[in-house]
């Protein structure tokens, strides 16, 4: 397995995880599922939630909130 964005992983070769710059819906807003989430990581973060995010955006930031946050990432043991 190839290593991918630090904690995910894929088989060599899988489009299964992208870059969100690269997603053909990543201009599109944020769906629901990530406004809700996003706005949980950013209260607990102590950042302001904009709700105006396209979905490669949101993915970033929550992506950023959960490293800053420790929540969502999988325990390393």
């Amino acid at each position: 397995m190839e290593k991918v964005n630090d904690n995910k992983e894929t088989l060599k070769g899988s489009n299964t995880v992208k870059d969100p710059d690269e997603w053909t819906t990543g201009d599109e807003p944020m769906t629901g599922a990530q406004r809700s989430y996003l706005t949980t990581l950013s209260s607990e973060a102590g950042e302001v939630f904009d709700e105006n995010l396209t979905k490669a955006e949101a993915s970033k930031l929550i992506d950023e909130l959960q490293h800053k946050t420790g929540r969502g990432l999988e325990s390393k043991d």
